[in-house]
């Protein structure tokens, strides 16, 4: 039954490690995996051309994003490009995904309209799903699905389609086969005509006129230049490729579409709804072969040489591909499934049997936690499975089960409990009876987060809950706002933050519930079977005694202080708790099924755990309950379920390092690997965290007890905790403390990155990083024999004394060799304290120590990246121009400054640009002074003696004409000179040669950039010989320095000039600045370039959202060392006098000592507690709000290099403007403070803003791995991609697949899994299907609440999305509610000044104007054109929309005279930017001539009124309510979702225009130059020719 590994590793394990995830009941598992959307079903009789045409969304992405999404595209499109001999198909990985930036990049593009939506912090660090206990360890063995995606049918030729790619996302985007003919359009200008809306959303009329739909730019209004037109070249394709036109890979041997592996039903497990059975059946139907393609078309199941992730990193090898040996292609079997699911009966005592959908892939242990969580089974948690009276083995599949078939009869047999299986019964009630209590989301325990959604929507979404009458009766709607979120309002209450739910105030089931005081049984009751004893106490108020014996549960007669554990009579013997309660109290029998339906009709992803836990920082008043489990877990080290798990604590060293060795040839294995990281890195950081806070609350005896408090270590629960301080003065030379205290974190981002580099046989330590009550805590796996040596005897690699002892090993060479180009690491020479020489290939402090398991194991990656200049001043050396005229190299605290990843990927990137234009100009001139043919590429070339790197082979025929721009050729040079085949002549051997040396490659031949990381490390010493490479690589270190300051800084303030970016609080203005590989110490530099910049009022959100992080970044340094002088029982009075004096007008705020509550009169003098702060305990009840606020001013001033110009929190909110609840928000977020959720008066002289009572909790702040899901990223890149292109089916099915397979790895809630669905939503909106998009977003919705917090920017975001869903399924109360939650909580977080609040008032105002509330209407209407004015400038087309918005309401009020003016402002706006003749022009001047006419209707009517009197004859007037329609086109425009029609004469120009300009896009035939420097290039050569008036395409103005 399965392969050993499955046997050995995960038998006893899997139902304990992998806790079993509670959700929904059976039939509403459906939400866990969407359906396949209807819409992409293929229909054989529509040309193709039809079915892309519809509509298309508008998933802007800035120029970061698109490159990395062009990369993601190819990894795909690679399938084909590699040919090996035999003809079967090895997969360069060139996904080139940087481990940190193109997550984040990914997932803010699929933002719709606002381009630069920021994720959430560090999308690299976010949590992951909770990883069902390997429910398909193997299914996914047996995976990959064929499907036919209509190919077939495809018979429409290609150069009919025209792409509409994304700005941005030009021809990059199309690898060589793959782009044939296809015209890529680009767009700049940015206004829609609402005309150019089709009206219907059918396919298009015919299929000559695809209506293919573009992008909206992001309001990047240039004059007139209608559309500009970038070809995409056909590249010569070999003739078999032509006809998959549509696949993405054009080999016939790849199958197009990978249906991938655990097909979607093993993973929404066994659904006995209708729509899954459908699905099936759909399924079945799907003939497995393409007849049209008989030449054998294999799947290839993944990549060839894919070892495994580090293709993501290889890709990005400074612009080369290094073709791994690796396997070749041939182990790579065909997997195809028949995953037909079939139904089975199932019998359970006391109930009528039922039937149950179930897949053949699932393991018994699924049927077992589906009906523990069906409402009528829930209570059974201790049973077996019989099949004709044999008992089903939990772990065997469905499929080895023989006899098993359709229509089966299993029956449910109660077992005998064990003290185990009893503890898991009870254990099991209580999490029912607490199933709909929040306070394990509020105590941010196991997992559980808040999510207010269902508030909002009444349960009125999709199908379920009471379905209100459709928006056709709109009086009864109340669509008055809340006053607090009213344009211009000043309050900002907190408490509509976490409204009160209706379901949380659970029905009370019973009063007491827990273990009894006679545990553990006697030995004399243990023979009679009794395994514990219980005490409850019911709602009627009867006490009782249970005992837990091996037959189940009965009454004894024990009473609280006598023992008598004789049955009572009738002692109702149960084999469930349940069942037995219900007997003796009508009240819980009552209450329990009604809490059970309540639980059932609750959105799964309300319930299931989330993969890392988020903490809220507001919280209501709870009564605390008595509660066993909850006593129970807290004084045993239980972790997850690690009480059951054979044997003690976990190994957790061994899991971590075993998950990375298991197999990665095939996607199944891949899946299966990641998935097993992902869940013990998960558990591990949830382990860590609760010993790091066992640490430092003191609950964790020292290894080293005797030392001084700071100096200790400890282990528990197989971990080891060490504190953030200097210990033995190991970081004298580098700042000490404060070197020590950034240490972890520059550790942990050095083992983030090994991480995804994922070199086999190189392994690194599980860490994570904990900030709690002021100190710094990191948690780290150990070392197998590690604490048995001494250090010096285990150090084989590296040094232990920064760089004066220093050994080096060959193995660690040369894995460490194998990291070194994706991480551009320089191998180099340093000499030891003998003076000999030594070569490493990391930094000096990273040592290789070899455990006893016989692993190599690298730690300390402190200084992974090299050091940051601007911030190490070094004697004698000078800094380059850019970097003293900011002021640069400044004194920071530490000498442990690194530049950031990002950075540096950044930076080379940059530089290879400049090689290739180098290049390019040499060429060019020896070009003029002798015309030579380029020489043909030899195919197949491959990098010899380990010479740069070998060139991707061209397609057969790739003969290079003539006239190549110069670009082609360096790159065709560069191969060559790179694969040393003696046939380049010396003159280009020279060019190359130059263009290196120019952009400070590290090779003669080929472009290569690395870094040495121990370049200006203090004592570390470098040879004689290499004295010129350590210049060259200073110098490098300068210009990257430098780099950061003309480049990288103005980029990122561009950025927010455009809009692409759109920061809403601190954290994802942290993350904008980190994806450009910023630092946030230089974020005082960020504030100032932007007051210097010119359109400094269009900043303002940046500048105020800066100078609050400023500021609280600062308290939060303060705070810090505040509380490591505090002691337990001062807690809340301390941190309540410190927001005090931070946030409240009271001038002089008093501290409480804790001494008040209970201290006996005689003072004990000899009692001294040992803390670990050194201060006297308490200093801290001094501190004064002047002092605060003197100290935050010269913290921001040392640190962030900035001048703050307030004394107290009142000046610093009227300076800057900014909201005393948004600080307290955002220094809350920081420390981990959680306080009560009650109004505060922050301006209040008389009497403090917080009291002691005000401080509930404070939370860790948490800092781990993220691992990733290679696989399922690079589909959902490739659907983006695809979507980018006007591909909207073939993209909704990739994201789809990759939905599947984000939900195999990480489980039912991510990150990642919200972007899917959020893309997945706008696709099924735009392809017509509103209620599909309604149920994917409202899915969105819950998870990004769930997994980055209640009122997160993203999750704002979403809300504005379901409203819009809502509005189209006529659900306009609704829409309204979830429209006024997204404004208040925008209100909360940032205030009302912010361009996004435009977008947010526009979609209110149209609702508003929908359902004829006018007046409302135009307050919001008025206030989104006064912001858009602001932002965008008065004369930008988004403004004109605002105006005819306004016009639009005024009109139906009848004042003409308002609604004139305004269209004729938005009139004189589009005639300036677009032309008279433009539609969007002559659309206002009708509309103007319309209100005219009605003007003058409505004063001749006014006349006659006047001169005859009440027997005037008045003619009707036509006042317009507006149509639901109309409203809607106006909200799609809006939010940038707009459909726009081409004609045939549209096309054939095209046609016209991409054979004129193929030859330009020549050189992006080969993806492996990092396409989006050739594209800068390209451009710019394609700029003076390009025509403006290929097609007059408009765009929206969202």
């Amino acid at each position: 039954m399965g392969n050993s590994l499955f046997a050995n590793c995960c038998r006893q394990v899997t139902d304990l490690l992998f806790q079993p995830r509670s959700s929904g009941s059976p039939d509403e598992r459906s939400p866990l995996l969407p359906k396949p959307p209807t819409s992409c079903t293929v229909f054989p009789e529509m040309p193709e051309a039809a079915q892309c045409a519809g509509l298309y969304p508008d998933i802007i992405p800035s120029e970061a994003v698109t490159r990395s999404l062009q990369k993601g595209t190819e990894y795909i499109q690679d399938l084909s490009e590699t040919k090996d001999k035999e003809g079967t198909v090895t997969v360069c990985d060139k996904s080139g995904l940087r481990p940190g930036v193109g997550t984040v990049g990914l997932l803010r593009q699929t933002e719709a309209s606002h381009a630069g939506t920021v994720l959430p912090a560090d999308l690299g660090d976010r949590p992951a799903g909770l990883v069902d206990h390997a429910q398909s360890l193997e299914a996914c063995q047996s995976c990959v699905k064929l499907e036919d995606s209509g190919l077939a049918h495809r018979s429409c030729r290609l150069e009919e389609h025209v792409a509409a790619a994304g700005v941005g996302a030009g021809p990059g985007a199309h690898s060589a086969g793959q782009g044939e003919g296809r015209a890529a359009v680009r767009l700049h200008t940015a206004s829609v005509a609402p005309d150019s809306v089709l009206k219907h959303r059918g396919p298009a009329p015919c299929p000559a006129t695809p209506s293919s739909a573009l992008p909206s730019s992001v309001g990047k209004a240039q004059p007139a230049q209608s559309a500009v037109v970038l070809p995409v070249s056909s590249g010569e394709v070999s003739p078999k490729a032509q006809d998959i036109s549509a696949g993405f890979v054009t080999e016939p041997t790849a199958c197009p579409s990978m249906r991938s592996s655990c097909d979607p039903d093993s993973q929404a497990r066994i659904l006995p709804s209708k729509q899954q059975q459908q699905q099936k059946k759909k399924r079945k139907k799907k003939k497995l072969p393409l007849p049209e393609h008989p030449s054998g078309m294999a799947l290839m199941n993944g990549s060839g040489p894919h070892d495994s992730l580090k293709g993501e990193k290889d890709a990005k090898q400074n612009g080369h591909e290094e073709a791994d040996p690796g396997e070749d292609g041939n182990d790579q079997e065909v997997i195809v499934i028949q995953d037909t699911g079939f139904t089975v009966k199932i019998c359970a005592p006391g109930i009528e049997p039922f039937s149950l959908q179930v897949s053949p892939q699932e393991m018994v242990q699924e049927i077992h936690q589906v009906l523990m969580d069906r409402e009528d089974t829930c209570h059974r948690t201790c049973f077996s499975l019989q099949l004709d009276g044999n008992v089903l083995d939990n772990f065997a599949e469905l499929k080895t089960i023989e006899g098993l078939q359709e229509g089966s009869l299993l029956k449910v047999v109660e077992e005998p409990y064990t003290v185990r299986e009893a503890r898991i019964h009870v254990r099991h009630i209580r999490d029912l009876l607490k199933s709909l209590d929040p306070s394990d989301a509020f105590n941010g325990v196991d997992c559980n987060s808040l999510s207010f959604l269902s508030v909002f929507t009444e349960g009125d979404l999709g199908d379920s809950g009471k379905r209100k009458k459709k928006g056709t009766e709109m009086e009864q709607i109340d669509c008055t706002p809340p006053e607090h979120i009213l344009p211009g309002s000043k309050e900002r209450p907190l408490c509509a933050l976490q409204p009160q739910n209706r379901d949380w105030k659970p029905l009370q089931c019973l009063k007491v519930l827990t273990m009894s005081g006679w545990n553990p049984p006697p030995g004399n009751r243990k023979m009679h079977g009794d395994l514990m004893y219980l005490y409850v106490i019911t709602v009627e108020d009867r006490h009782v005694s249970i005992t837990a014996s091996t037959r189940g549960f009965y009454l004894n007669q024990s009473t609280a202080y006598n023992f008598n554990p004789k049955p009572a009579n009738p002692s109702f013997l149960s084999h469930s708790l349940v069942e037995l309660l219900n007997q003796i109290s009508p009240t819980f029998k009552k209450n329990f099924s009604a809490l059970q339906k309540k639980r059932v009709q609750r959105h799964p992803f309300e319930r299931i755990a989330t993969p890392f836990q988020v903490y809220s920082w507001t919280a209501p008043q709870a009564e605390h309950a008595m509660d066993c489990v909850r006593a129970e877990d807290a004084y045993t080290s239980r972790l997850g379920y690690e009480e059951h798990i054979p044997g003690q604590t976990r190994d957790w060293n061994e899991e971590l390092q075993t998950t990375r060795e298991l197999p990665r040839k095939n996607l199944p294995e891949r899946l299966l690997r990641e998935r097993a990281i992902f869940k013990v890195h998960s558990d591990f950081t949830a382990a860590a965290t609760r010993g790091a806070m066992a640490v430092i609350d003191g609950n964790v005896m020292a290894i080293n007890p005797s030392e001084e408090t700071k100096m200790q270590m400890f282990i528990w629960n197989n971990i080891f905790f060490s504190l953030g301080f200097d210990v033995r003065d190991h970081y004298k030379d580098f700042g000490g403390d404060v070197a020590a205290y950034v240490a972890p974190t520059n550790d942990l981002n050095g083992v983030r990155t090994y991480n995804a580099v994922d070199v086999e046989g190189l392994y690194t330590l599980g860490t994570v990083v904990v900030d709690y009550r002021g100190y710094r805590v990191t948690a780290q796996s150990i070392i197998p024999g590690i604490l048995e040596r001494e250090q010096e005897q285990s150090v084989i690699y590296g040094s232990i004394d920064f760089g004066k002892t220093v050994v080096s090993h060959p193995k660690y060479l040369e894995l460490l060799e194998k990291t070194s180009r994706p991480l551009k690491i320089q191998k180099h020479k340093v000499l030891n304290d003998k003076n000999e020489e030594v070569e490493l290939c990391s930094s000096v402090e990273c040592k290789g120590i070899i455990g006893n398991d016989g692993r190599h194991y690298i730690l300390d990656l402190l200084r992974t990246f090299p050091p940051d200049l601007n911030f190490l001043p070094v004697e004698g050396e000078e800094m380059p121009e850019e970097c003293k005229k900011m002021g640069f190299p400044k004194q920071h605290r530490h000498k442990l400054c690194c530049l950031r990843q990002e950075l540096v990927d950044a930076f080379v990137e940059h530089r290879y640009l400049l090689f290739m234009k180098l290049a390019a100009l040499q060429l060019m001139q020896q070009k003029a002074n002798k015309q030579e043919s380029s020489v043909a590429l030899e195919n197949g070339a491959s990098a010899e003696n380990g010479a740069a790197d070998s060139e991707r082979p061209e397609s057969e025929d790739g003969k290079i004409d003539n006239s190549v721009t110069g670009l082609d050729q360096v790159k065709e040079l560069a191969e060559t000179i790179a694969s040393d085949d003696g046939t380049v002549d010396p003159k280009s051997r020279e060019v190359i040669r130059n263009a290196c040396k120019a952009v400070g490659s590290i090779s003669d031949t080929s472009f290569d950039i690395r870094f040495n990381p121990d370049i200006f490390s203090p004592g570390v010493r470098f040879p004689e010989s290499s004295k010129e490479e350590v210049q060259d690589q200073k110098q490098l270190l300068k210009d990257a320095a430098a780099f950061l300051l003309s480049c990288q800084i103005p980029g990122l303030v561009k950025d927010c000039l455009d809009h692409t970016v759109l920061p809403m609080d601190g954290a994802t203005l942290a993350e904008a600045m980190h994806q450009r590989g910023i630092n946030m110490r230089y974020l005082g530099k960020v504030i100032n370039f932007i007051t210097k910049t010119p359109g400094r009022a269009q900043l303002d959100h940046i500048f105020k959202i800066g100078i609050s992080e400023l500021i609280t970044r600062s308290a939060k340094h303060i705070f810090k060392t505040y509380l490591q002088g505090v002691e337990l029982s001062g807690l809340s009075a301390a941190i309540s006098h410190f927001l005090n004096c931070f946030l409240s007008s009271f001038p002089n705020p008093i501290a409480h000592l804790p001494a008040d509550e209970l201290v006996s009169k005689k003072k004990n003098k000899k009692r001294k507690n040992r803390n670990l702060g050194n201060a006297d305990n308490t200093a801290w009840a001094s501190m004064t709000p002047q002092e605060l606020w003197k100290n935050i001013c010269s913290e921001a001033k040392n640190y962030f290099d900035f001048s703050l110009e307030c004394e107290n929190a009142d000046q610093a909110a009227e300076v800057y403007n900014l909201q005393k609840i948004t600080l307290l928000r955002e220094i809350s977020l920081k420390t981990g403070v959680q306080i009560l959720l009650k109004e505060y008066n922050f301006d209040n002289r008389h009497k403090p803003t917080f009291t002691e009572e005000d401080i509930l909790n404070i939370f860790p702040v948490v800092k781990h791995v993220n691992p990733k899901a290679s696989d399922a990223f690079h589909f959902f890149q490739s659907g983006q991609a695809k979507v980018q292109q006007g591909f909207l089916k073939e993209g909704c099915e990739l994201i789809n697949e990759a939905l599947n397979l984000f939900n195999n790895v990480y489980g039912a809630m991510h990150v990642e899994i919200c972007a899917c669905l959020r893309l997945l939503a706008r696709l099924n909106y735009i392809m017509g299907d509103y209620s599909e998009a309604l149920s994917n977003q409202q899915k969105a919705v819950l998870m990004s609440e769930r997994v980055l917090g209640i009122e997160h920017p993203n999750t704002i975001q979403e809300y504005m999305h379901l409203a819009l869903y809502c509005f189209a399924n006529s659900q306009l109360s609704t829409a309204l509610n979830l429209l006024y939650r997204a404004r208040y909580l925008m209100l909360l977080v940032f205030g009302e000044d912010h361009p996004e609040m435009a977008l947010l008032d526009n979609n209110i105002g149209l609702v508003l104007h929908g359902v004829m509330e006018y007046d409302l209407s135009l307050r919001f209407l008025e206030n989104a054109l006064a912001i858009s004015s602001k932002y965008h400038g008065s004369k930008s087309l988004k403004v004109a929309l605002s105006h005819h918005l306004v016009a639009r309401v005024y009109e139906s009020k009848a004042e003409f005279r308002s609604a004139l003016q305004h269209e004729k402002e938005g009139y004189t706006i589009y005639k300036n930017q677009l032309g008279e003749h433009h539609e969007k022009t002559k659309e206002s001047s009708e509309y103007l001539k319309y209100l005219t006419q009605q003007a003058v209707a409505l004063q001749r009517t006014m006349n006659e009124i006047y001169k005859n009197g009440s027997n005037a004859n008045i003619m009707p007037l036509k006042f317009t309510a507006p149509s639901m329609a109309s409203v809607l086109e106006q909200l799609n425009i809006i939010n940038g979702i707009l459909f726009i029609p081409l004609s045939q004469k549209d096309l054939e120009n095209l046609k016209a225009e991409v054979q004129r300009r193929q030859q330009l896009q020549e050189s992006m035939k080969s993806g492996e130059q990092l396409e989006t420097e050739d594209k800068a290039v390209e451009e710019k050569e394609a700029e003076p020719s390009m025509p403006s008036t290929a097609i007059p395409l408009t765009q929206s103005s969202a």
